[in-house]
């Protein structure tokens, strides 16, 4: 019998026992999971998982999900309040391009996946091969769960000062990943104004700012000044 990549043998990636994923959870009690079949493994790993599920008025049945795991993120968004600006990308996605959006080119904070770092050491990264900014002390914003009803993404997000003389790259991305990013140092209030005009639609993007703006860095002083 021929293993199965992935589950029994290692797939391009190296990677067995991906239909493992869930079979352990028993955290909530109204939730048994009973199947979990691999459908595709790419780059990324899409399941579909059969669960047994309680409802609200006490009657069991039986639900099916697709997820779509790609790990998690991390996103920073650099500041310079001395200078009133901030510092973000514009990369082509095509997701976006295929779904309504004029050419594809995006503009957002910098983000990535953790891979195997944490999220301070993954967005310190991101930031150096996109940004090419060496960044100071970060601030953690919170953390959220990007697109819940499929995808188990959950992104970190953080913020952190900057200054000219942290700019010691060129940034761009990682060619071989196939990137090649625009770096926008833009004003702050720009930045914020693209939010509601459409220039700017990504949401994790959309929320820093807007966060910055409300109680970040960005925001009012108490004293109204």
């Amino acid at each position: 019998m021929t293993g199965r990549p992935g589950i029994d043998v290692p797939d391009h990636r190296g990677r067995t026992g991906l239909d493992q994923a869930g079979r352990e959870l028993d955290r909530n009690r109204d939730v048994v999971v009973r199947d979990v079949e691999l459908t595709s493994q790419g780059w990324h790993v899409l399941r579909r998982t059969t669960f047994d599920y309680r409802r609200r008025d006490g009657r069991w049945e039986t639900q099916q999900r697709e997820t779509y795991d790609r790990g998690n993120g991390a996103v920073v968004l650099p500041y310079d309040t001395a200078r009133g600006c901030v510092l973000l990308t514009r990369q082509f996605r095509y997701p976006a391009y295929v779904n309504g959006h004029p050419d594809g080119m995006l503009v957002e904070a910098a983000a990535g996946l953790l891979d195997e770092d944490d999220p301070h050491t993954a967005v310190r990264r991101e930031a150096a091969e996109e940004l090419g900014v060496t960044l100071g002390p970060l601030t953690h914003v919170l953390d959220a769960y990007m697109s819940p009803g499929s995808i188990t993404e959950r992104l970190h997000y953080f913020a952190a000062p900057y200054t000219p003389a942290d700019r010691t790259g060129t940034g761009g991305g990682l060619e071989e990943e196939g990137e090649d990013i625009d770096v926008l140092e833009l004003p702050f209030d720009e930045a914020l104004a693209m939010t509601g005009d459409g220039r700017i639609t990504d949401a994790k993007t959309i929320l820093l700012l807007q966060w910055a703006a409300l109680t970040g860095p960005f925001a009012p002083a108490a004293d109204g000044r």
